[in-house]
């Protein structure tokens, strides 16, 4: 391994060096590992309101009505994802990380799985709504809960010219996690009868988290669990804080950093759920192969964070923040004069989704290394998770359910208006925190 990918373990006594020595490369592939798990559960949940829950859950409604209902419960594990942060926090105080994780990944793929075993509406009646919204709750909370700090380890450990590079890693569990959500889904729905995919077709892919969830945790564990990974969590002062001594200390980076992601988190399920519900509402085409368009897309957006990690060294984090930002803020105006997305136009509805996936990728690459750099150590751990959480809520959480409500009632072009605003934002953010040029960079 070359030098620039050794971890700095200089702090550490002599003797924990050997069977307990945790690798740059260890530690990648962990947060990779974790980071596809938690985006599978979610991925598998929103495909799962497009194509299950407005016909099982809500066939009371009509179709779409059904699915603005269901991408309502989608976004309530968003508002909790904070809270879910917050609880575990005390849990690691007070119990250990090793305890945190384990709770936290139980109950995110334990929560995925039980909606596995969902009845429908013609079964229970409004329970079927009740029991998914309180799943979906769960779901939110357990991902709070699952931060491990393992990132922000890996980017602290980074040579100063690799920082772009380290930081995008973790980041590929977005789209692996899609890709493989977007495969089950595609294959299910593809090789089943209708009444066979409402029956029990859909329920694999949720049932599938339990097993996913329990790799990513023995992956982690396997490093959180060791001598040298504690003691670099406390050299690198990557310990819990109390949140009010966060708000207090650093409120307004708290805030700014939630905005610098957004144009990403925007575009994030706008290429990726939203889409199949248009396709599945307002078109004749074939979700299966649109989804397998979009887990094509999600192969270009993995290669995309890749080169992230390669133009952030280059040219700095922030530099590739405002390119990526004024990027995806030009694609919002040709959706907005022109929009090609979802139209009757196959052609078109493809293109959108491998530009927006490269543009994506681009963008989100670096986005968990820019909330990250700008806490200082002591308050990195607590800062990174709850920056990101409120990023999600604000740019991601109500995306799908904002995007269709604006479509099916305005028209398409209003999806690139609502894009465009998430652009302005992380400009807007980038501009206003001058001191994001030595942190970012």
């Amino acid at each position: 391994m070359s030098a620039d990918a050794t971890i700095q373990t200089s702090a550490l006594p002599a003797e924990d060096h050997g069977k307990d020595h945790v690798s740059p490369a260890d530690i990648a592939l962990g947060v990779i590992i974790g980071r596809t798990s938690e985006y599978f559960d979610f991925f598998v949940f929103g495909l799962g309101c497009v194509l299950v829950f407005p016909e099982l859950v809500f066939p009371f409604v009509d179709r779409l009505t059904g699915t603005l209902y269901a991408f309502g419960i989608f976004a309530l594990a968003f508002v909790t994802r904070p809270l879910g942060s917050v609880l575990f926090f005390a849990i690691d105080r007070n119990y250990g990380r090793t305890t945190k994780l384990t709770a936290a990944l139980f109950l995110l793929g334990g929560s995925t799985a039980a909606i596995a075993f969902l009845p429908g509406y013609q079964t229970i009646g409004i329970w079927s709504c009740v029991i998914l919204a309180a799943f979906r709750l769960l779901q939110g909370i357990a991902l709070g809960g699952a931060w491990d700090g393992l990132s922000s380890l890996l980017a602290l450990n980074a040579p100063a010219n690799r920082r772009g590079w380290y930081a995008m890693l973790p980041q590929l569990g977005a789209p692996f996690g899609f890709i493989l959500a977007a495969g089950l889904f595609a294959y299910f729905e593809g090789a089943l009868s209708k009444e066979d995919f409402l029956s029990w077709g859909w329920r694999y892919p949720f049932f599938v988290a339990l097993t996913i969830n329990v790799v990513a945790l023995f992956a982690r564990l396997r490093m959180v669990a060791t001598h040298e990974f504690a003691e670099l969590m406390t050299t690198r002062e990557l310990v819990p804080m109390r949140v009010s001594e966060l708000v207090r200390a650093h409120g307004r980076t708290l805030i700014l950093g939630a905005f610098v992601p957004l144009a990403s988190f925007a575009l994030f399920h706008l290429v990726t759920i939203f889409p199949v519900s248009w396709i599945n509402l307002f078109t004749n085409r074939s979700v299966s192969e649109f989804l397998l368009v979009q887990a094509a897309g999600g192969v270009v957006g993995a290669g995309a964070i890749v080169t992230s990690g390669l133009v952030a060294d280059q040219i700095g984090r922030r530099n590739t923040l405002l390119l990526s930002g004024a990027m995806i803020g030009l694609f919002s105006l040709s959706s907005i004069i022109a929009p090609l997305l979802f139209g009757d136009s196959l052609a078109g509805q493809t293109i959108y989704v491998i530009i927006g996936f490269g543009l994506l990728g681009l963008s989100y690459g670096q986005t968990a290394g820019a909330v990250a750099s700008s806490f200082g150590q002591q308050y990195r751990y607590t800062g990174a998770a709850l920056t990101s959480d409120l990023a999600w809520l604000i740019g991601a959480g109500f995306a799908p359910l904002v995007a269709l409500t604006v479509s099916s009632t305005f028209g398409l072009a209003w999806v690139g208006i609502y894009l465009l605003s998430g652009a302005l934002c992380t400009l807007a953010a980038l501009a206003i925190d001058r001191r994001s040029e030595a942190r970012y960079g």
